[in-house]
């Protein structure tokens, strides 16, 4: 099978056919997304090397639970050990020996087969498109910072960043009534949000306010947005950071506590809701799609991905 592959070097190969494990199922890519956790691993995150990719959709080839053949599916990327003390907790996606999806330990997803394990694969709506269901795991991250945090009709909130993620999170958070400004350096993704009803600020306009938020969410994947946010909350108020930078960040420790800032981090969501809010109309995310491809074309598809201004790039693979 051809697969999109990092090992130091980011090329296209010919591989064997997985072989699901124990309880796992055999799944034929339809739609993956390159997203920029992918880049960063390029860039040296997580040490990874194999198949990337953990945004997809595809179809049960082979399980051990016949009901589940033939069934369209997405798949949460954690794979937990069920047996730790993080997953008897119910935290599977924190188990201290998991495999994560294209990014730790596990083949991704930019591939024409993958395997995952069953209890992590549900059933995509007949309704929802495979352009649409391909933004699942991205729409449960999103999900995952109202899961943690309560965000009130009154609050102000700030999202850093409009990429793809501050652009699906802002449109999450503008569903609880909030007032949610999104703050980026492209006018025309800024635009796709007040389009929606939200509102939207440049880098430069948010830089010369004075205005404060109870809860900002960073999402920039800059060190320069942590710094921002800090600049910019309230006291009392709460930093949720979505980016995971490359390297290390400094920072004054001690203006957090004189201000009594909570910080929370916020990683991976539940898939059933993000599928529910697909289903049901309540997310569109067909206006991030910047362009589709083709598996054989996925090393200039990635290069596009990463190009100032493009939102999400999918891979067509099946």
């Amino acid at each position: 099978m051809k697969a999109l592959v990092f090992d130091g070097e980011l090329k296209i190969e010919d591989r064997p056919k997985p072989v699901p494990r124990y309880n796992e199922a055999l799944i034929r890519v339809l739609m993956a997304g390159l997203c920029k956790t992918d880049a960063e691993i390029v860039q040296g995150y997580m040490n990874f090397s194999g198949v990337l990719g953990h945004e997809f959709v595809g179809v049960v080839e082979d399980a051990p639970q016949t009901s589940l053949v033939g069934k369209r599916i997405v798949g949460e990327i954690n794979c937990s050990c069920g047996h730790c003390t993080s997953c008897k907790r119910g935290l599977a996606r924190h188990c201290r020996d998991r495999t994560v999806l294209g990014i730790q330990g596990r083949d991704g997803a930019f591939a024409e087969f993958v395997t995952l394990p069953v209890e992590n694969l549900l059933v995509v709506p007949n309704n929802v498109a495979d352009e649409a269901a391909v933004f699942v795991e991205p729409l449960a991250a999103a999900l995952e910072v109202v899961e943690q945090i309560h965000v009130e009709p009154a609050d102000a909130i700030a999202v850093l960043g409009d990429g793809k993620l501050g652009l699906i999170v802002s449109m999450v958070l503008r569903l609880t009534g909030a007032d949610v400004v999104l703050v980026g350096k492209h006018l025309e993704k800024i635009a796709l949000f007040e389009r929606i009803g939200g509102r939207g600020a440049t880098l430069e306009q948010f830089r010369g306010s004075s205005e404060t938020f109870s809860k900002i969410v960073e999402a920039s994947g800059n060190p320069s947005g942590w710094g921002l946010a800090v600049d910019r909350i309230a006291p009392r108020g709460t930093i949720v950071l979505k980016s995971t930078y490359h390297g290390a960040v400094s920072t004054e420790l001690s203006t957090l506590v004189v201000r009594e800032i909570s910080v929370v981090g916020s990683r991976c969501g539940p898939f059933a809701p993000a599928l529910r809010l697909l289903e049901r109309g309540l997310i569109d995310p067909s206006p991030l799609v910047s362009e589709i491809c083709d598996l054989g074309d996925s090393l200039e598809a990635f290069q596009k991905s990463v190009t100032p201004g493009v939102l999400k790039v999918l891979i067509r693979v099946g």
